[in-house]
């Protein structure tokens, strides 16, 4: 019976550490404590370090030897780092899904931007801050790897999706710090124009490129 149970109650919170850390409650650098986690989940400490570990498989966590774990700091030098290798797999990722993609894939890819673009980016939080929409984040990760899934290899797909969980921090972050309002909508449709109307494999991965700049772009800007 325990071992039904376990994997759920990982799971459980793997997903509630993950969404505390996207929606600024555990700040970046913030110590995570397993044994406040398992008294807060009511779970066992084993449960908590599995999904911390799962966590810092995905780069959100920090696991150091006699220090514990962290919520993944921010850095210039991480960010330009972590914004240099995604530049590198993602747009090739997306250049061979548009070469080698398949009509299913195709027509999963527009269903998932459907479903993106109808789900509202922000909502309001408890005091009334304008915080990102959970379902639009489920979506907008779909839709993203939805992207790179034709591309023929599962490797390349799950490290360049370990690099967007990665950087899902910084990008919630950057959301509040835009000096002006940035269609991420738009960038969107341009990506699926260039996949699906263009077929056009080096036009579909600058736009994929220059969407992910952005949020680099806007955060060294205010650390400048």
């Amino acid at each position: 019976m325990s071992g039904t149970r376990t994997p759920t109650r990982s799971v459980h919170v793997h997903r509630e550490v993950r969404r505390a850390i996207l929606g600024g409650v555990l700040r970046p650098g913030s110590r995570l404590s397993p044994l406040a986690l398992a008294e807060q989940y009511g779970v066992s400490l084993g449960v908590v370090r599995e999904a911390l570990t799962r966590l810092g498989e995905q780069g959100l966590v920090l696991s150091q030897p006699q220090q514990g774990f962290q919520v993944l700091p921010l850095s210039r030098e991480d960010l330009l780092d972590l914004t240099s290798v995604r530049l590198d797999l993602e747009p090739l990722a997306l250049r061979r899904s548009v070469e080698r993609g398949t009509v299913e894939w195709r027509s999963q890819l527009i269903a998932a931007h459907h479903v993106l673009e109808r789900t509202p980016e922000h909502d309001l939080g408890p005091d009334a801050s304008c915080v990102v929409n959970e379902e639009w984040a489920v979506a907008h990760r779909a839709f993203h790897l939805q992207l790179l899934a034709g591309c023929g290899s599962r490797r390349l797909v799950e490290i360049a999706t370990t690099l967007r969980d990665a950087a899902e921090v910084y990008r919630r972050w950057s959301t509040p710090l835009a000096s002006e309002p940035r269609d991420v909508a738009g960038e969107h449709r341009a990506i699926l124009q260039a996949v699906v109307e263009d077929g056009d494999p080096e036009l579909a991965a600058s736009r994929l490129a220059h969407h992910i700049a952005h949020t680099t772009d806007v955060l060294i800007e205010h650390a400048n």
